[in-house]
């Protein structure tokens, strides 16, 4: 883990490219005490280590089922499978879950240092509790992914690709037919791909949707001082986009992009990190 100083820092953004309805902004200075954060989303190996200790299984494996990225799936499972009216390239997979990615026949035994996915709130959550760490709250998420930077669009800067360098995993091409990987990945890269920001924290733009303790609001009516969103809700906080993202139709890998999900909500693109306050044990 990355130990933070904590400190006041501007949270949200008014940029031109953002999403206001999903309560983006406005930019205020927000405060959060010191914390530590994992380096890394947690991996496949990680979570296969909690899920031998507890024989955890995850809500994708109770329910039976997992949204797949269309593409990624054999004709015989794609055929017929559920599709969202509104996200018509979500297959619902039966079968599909964290270590069946792609559903039935698939498997994590070559992505083992990839971060795990179809992964609900509720998983992330019991993950930390046997951790013995939290869910960052969505202050912490967004101060830790801007490595110190003030206002910047990316952990790197405000160039989606400074100097023709690729800084994060994303889709590359026409969403949602066509990716062309020229950023190295169709799906999902390793937990340590790419340059880390500042704070020296890994794939805090792309890569897996993250899960926040936080329940969702478009408005920031609560305390600027270690805020973590209203008491109660229908749905959690995700932050930094995934590997799916496409500025033609959801940039929401900008530090500042928020989304939300229900609890028990699993997508072959939603992931996690853990965090922890500091008087709390390694």
């Amino acid at each position: 883990m990355a130990i933070l100083p904590g400190g006041e820092f501007l949270m949200g953004t008014d940029d031109a490219e953002g999403f206001p309805s999903d309560g983006e902004g406005p930019i205020r200075p927000v405060h959060v005490d010191p914390f530590a954060i994992d380096v890394y989303a947690v991996s496949n190996a990680r979570f296969a280590d909690f899920v031998a200790a507890t024989g955890y299984l995850t809500d994708a494996e109770r329910i039976g089922w997992s949204y797949v990225f269309a593409a990624f799936l054999p004709g015989s499972l794609r055929r017929g499978a559920p599709r969202p009216e509104r996200t018509p390239w979500w297959c619902g997979v039966a079968g599909a879950r964290w270590d069946q990615p792609e559903g039935p026949g698939s498997g994590v035994d070559e992505r083992r240092d990839h971060p795990v996915v179809h992964i609900t709130w509720n998983d992330a959550d019991a993950y930390c509790r046997w951790a013995g760490k939290r869910l960052p709250s969505e202050a912490e998420w967004e101060y830790a992914a801007r490595g110190g930077l003030v206002q910047r669009r990316y952990p790197w800067g405000d160039e989606r690709e400074p100097d023709g360098v690729y800084m994060c995993n994303i889709w590359r091409g026409n969403f949602p037919a066509k990716n062309t990987a020229e950023d190295g990945y169709r799906g999902t890269a390793p937990v340590d791909a790419f340059p880390p920001n500042a704070y020296g924290l890994y794939n805090m733009a792309g890569n897996v949707w993250e899960w926040c303790a936080d329940w969702w609001s478009p408005r920031h009516l609560g305390p600027s001082d270690n805020p973590r969103g209203p008491q109660t809700g229908h749905d959690k906080v995700m932050r930094g986009g995934s590997y799916l993202c496409h500025d033609s139709y959801c940039n929401r890998y900008r530090l500042a992009a928020r989304t939300a999900n229900t609890p028990d909500s699993s997508s072959a693109n939603a992931g996690f990190r853990c965090a922890r306050d500091l008087g709390d044990a390694a």
